[in-house]
């Protein structure tokens, strides 16, 4: 077999052309942009040709590059693939890479149950806003938060979610909050990250505009639910990610159950040829058990 060039360099190539930037393939790779940059070069050298085109404006992938990319993409997504299949049948574990709120104040509350049902699985949870890249072969399955606009993967929504105003116990009797009209004399904590915003939510159920600047903004539903619980404003969230903050009664909703946006935000996705591994099959059929059992509750 011709000697091939290092794997390293090879990954680092690959993931540039599809972060399209040195900085971006780092961080997925956890390595330094000037590591990348060395090791894209050393490629470069190794084969004699120029792989990118750099300029001011970014980079991108020269005429050769594309070319190559294009046959050794799909061969390191096969090892890849392959090395994982391998590590499943070894070990039967169970990778899930989750939305971070809905991993902690959901899904880990709930896990004891998959445990005494599937104690031959381990599962391993990762949680982050960014969603897995399933061509490292790194993840069996993602609970993805947004709008689901997911090309290929299979999409299957979780449940559907109910947002309303939270505030503290302690906080709406201080302010006497009755009626909305009174949000506007109240800070409004701000998640940067929802798909509802308050201006959502105010439009829907109010003549009132949402202020230009929120005194508190946060990139975490988590965040917004924690100030909230200590008294600084009204948070705007799913009942899903407060339940455990409303079981302990340190949350409540503002006004009536009526005054929810109701949403499908949470999602599994998977590639369909996971659908095949019985570990993804038993927490899909697990989780969607737990989906119906929490609406229901």
């Amino acid at each position: 077999m011709a000697s091939l060039p290092p794997v390293a360099n090879l990954l680092a190539f690959e993931a540039v052309a599809r972060r399209r930037s040195f900085t971006v393939a780092a961080a997925e790779l956890h390595l330094t942009t000037s590591a990348i940059s060395h090791q894209v070069a050393r490629l470069e050298s190794d084969l004699g040709v120029r792989l990118f085109d750099r300029s001011a404006h970014g980079v991108r992938l020269s005429l050769p590059g594309q070319r190559y990319l294009e046959r050794v993409a799909g061969a390191l997504e096969a090892i890849a693939s392959a090395t994982e299949d391998l590590r499943q049948g070894l070990r039967n574990s169970l990778y899930v890479h989750c939305a971070p709120t809905l991993a902690s104040q959901w899904l880990m509350p709930r896990l004891s149950r998959f445990a005494a049902a599937h104690s031959d699985i381990s599962l391993n949870l990762s949680a982050a806003h960014s969603h897995s890249d399933f061509a490292l072969g790194q993840v069996d399955l993602d609970i993805r938060y947004g709008v689901p606009q997911w090309g290929s993967l299979v999409v299957e929504p979780l449940f559907e979610e109910r947002i309303v105003p939270l505030a503290s116990p302690a906080f709406i009797r201080a302010n006497r909050l009755k009626r909305i009209e009174q949000l506007k004399d109240v800070p409004l904590i701000q998640s940067n990250v929802s798909i509802v915003q308050w201006a959502d939510w105010l439009h829907a159920f109010s003549d009132l505009r949402a202020p230009e600047r929120f005194s508190l903004r946060f990139d975490r539903a988590q965040m917004s639910l924690d100030a909230a619980t200590q008294g600084l404003g009204v948070a705007l969230e799913s009942t899903t990610n407060a339940e455990q903050h409303l079981a302990q009664g340190k949350l409540r909703p503002v006004f009536g159950p009526d005054n929810a946006l109701k949403v499908k935000a949470h999602f599994l996705v998977y590639p369909p040829k996971h659908a095949r591994r019985s570990t993804v099959e038993a927490f899909l059929s697990w989780i969607h058990g737990e989906a119906a059992r929490a609406s229901t509750g």
